[in-house]
């Protein structure tokens, strides 16, 4: 699985990757929602992780006419605030919004495994908020 991981800066970036590639993941950091085109044509991945504070209809509606972004799922992880907090999943079109400190271990691997599914992404139970009904593109 290939993780596009997307901070505000360099260091959020990092530590996106770190995460998700102690998960088993394949992770390219980018830094900043401007990037994600440049690093996902070349990267083509399954998964966008983006610091929720990077996200907005505007970014997510120019990442849809993008080719190598469209059709890719993106989750919302906060370091700050908890799920419950944000808009809801559904109203502001990412696969799901979560609390990354509160994340466990076991939620995660099967958040990541959800992905791989035809179905699309599921959030695991205790996550926080629902998933959209946005369906992950066929791996």
């Amino acid at each position: 699985m290939r993780v596009l991981c997307i901070g505000r800066h360099e260091f959020l970036s990092e530590h996106l990757s770190r995460y998700f590639s102690g998960l088993g993941a394949v992770c390219e950091s980018a830094v900043g929602s401007g990037a994600a085109d440049s690093a996902a044509a070349q990267f083509e991945p399954h998964l966008i992780v983006a610091e929720s504070e990077l996200l907005n209809l505007q970014v997510l509606d120019e990442w849809s006419q993008v080719r190598s972004l469209r059709g890719v799922p993106v989750l919302a992880v906060s370091l700050t605030r908890r799920a419950e907090e944000h808009l809801s999943a559904e109203l502001c079109g990412v696969a799901g919004v979560i609390y990354l400190p509160k994340l466990t271990y076991v939620q995660a691997r099967s958040l990541l495994a959800g992905v791989q599914q035809p179905r699309g992404v599921e959030m695991p139970a205790g996550v926080g908020m629902a998933p959209s009904h946005h369906h992950a593109p066929a791996i």
